[in-house]
C-alpha cells in the first residue's frame, strides 16, 4: 500500500516538474519573442492568449475539487477585478489617469476582457503560495496582497513599454500601488470569507515564471 501511495506520489511530481519546465520554457520563448524586433508585434499579440492559459492550466491541478460555491466566488473576483477597472478608467479616481493599448486584446468599455481573468489568477495564485503554511487567516491575506503590489511594481514599466496601458505624462502614480494593495486585500478577504482552498503544486511556480518572464522584460526591453 505504501509502495503504491509512493509510486502516485512520485508520478505526480514528475508531471508538476514537467509543466513547470514547459511553462518556464513557454514563457522563455515569449521573452526571447518580445525583445526581437523581429517578432515583436507578433510576440505581443500572443499576451492575451498567454495570460488566459496560464489561468486555465493552474485552475486544472487545484487540490481540491471545485464546488459551486468556488465557482461563484472566482467569477466574482473575475467580474469585480473587471469592473472596478472599467470604473478606474472613466473616472481616473482609483488607480490614477491612465489608458489600456492594444496588446490585451479585445476590449469593451474601454477594458481588456483579459484585466477580470488576469485579477482572478494573480489572487488564486499569490493565496496558494501560503496556502500550506501555518499561518493566521489575516496574515495570509496581507502576504498574498504584498506579494500582488511587488508584482504591479514590476510590471508597471513593461506595460507601457509593450502598449498594455499607459499613463498620463508616463508616471505612474502612489495612488495606483495604494489601490492595487486594497483591492488585493479585498480580493484575498472574499477567497478567505468562502473557505476556498488554493492549494496547488503548480500555481506558485506559474506565477514565478510569469514574474521572472516580466522582471526579464523590465531588464532587457528598451
Amino acid at each position: 500500500m505504501n509502495s503504491n501511495l509512493r509510486k502516485l506520489s512520485s508520478r505526480g511530481f514528475v508531471q508538476v516538474l514537467i509543466l513547470v519546465c514547459l511553462a518556464f520554457f513557454v514563457f522563455t520563448m515569449g521573452f526571447i519573442g518580445i525583445i526581437t524586433p523581429e517578432t515583436h508585434a507578433k510576440s505581443l499579440q500572443l499576451t492575451p492568449v498567454a495570460l488566459m492559459l496560464s489561468l486555465l492550466i493552474v485552475l486544472l491541478f487545484a487540490e481540491n475539487p471545485y464546488t459551486l460555491k468556488s465557482i461563484l466566488i472566482f467569477i466574482l473576483i473575475a467580474v469585480l477585478g473587471y469592473f472596478i477597472e472599467v470604473i478606474g478608467i472613466r473616472t481616473h479616481r482609483i488607480f490614477g489617469n491612465y489608458t489600456y493599448g492594444k496588446t490585451l486584446g479585445f476590449s469593451l468599455f474601454n477594458t481588456p476582457l483579459i484585466i477580470g481573468f488576469n485579477w482572478l489568477f494573480l489572487v488564486y495564485t499569490s493565496s496558494s503560495i501560503f496556502e500550506r503554511f501555518d499561518l493566521h487567516t489575516g496574515l495570509k491575506i496581507v502576504f498574498a496582497s504584498l506579494i500582488m503590489l511587488i508584482y504591479d511594481i514590476v510590471i508597471e514599466p513593461v506595460a507601457t513599454k509593450t502598449d498594455m496601458w499607459s499613463w498620463v505624462n508616463s508616471i505612474v502614480p502612489f495612488q495606483n500601488y495604494v489601490a492595487w494593495f486594497l483591492l488585493a486585500l479585498l480580493f484575498h478577504f472574499i477567497l478567505k470569507w468562502g473557505r476556498i482552498s488554493t492549494k496547488n503544486p503548480i500555481a506558485p511556480w506559474v506565477l514565478l515564471c510569469q514574474f521572472l518572464f516580466f522582471l526579464a522584460l523590465r531588464i532587457f526591453l528598451k
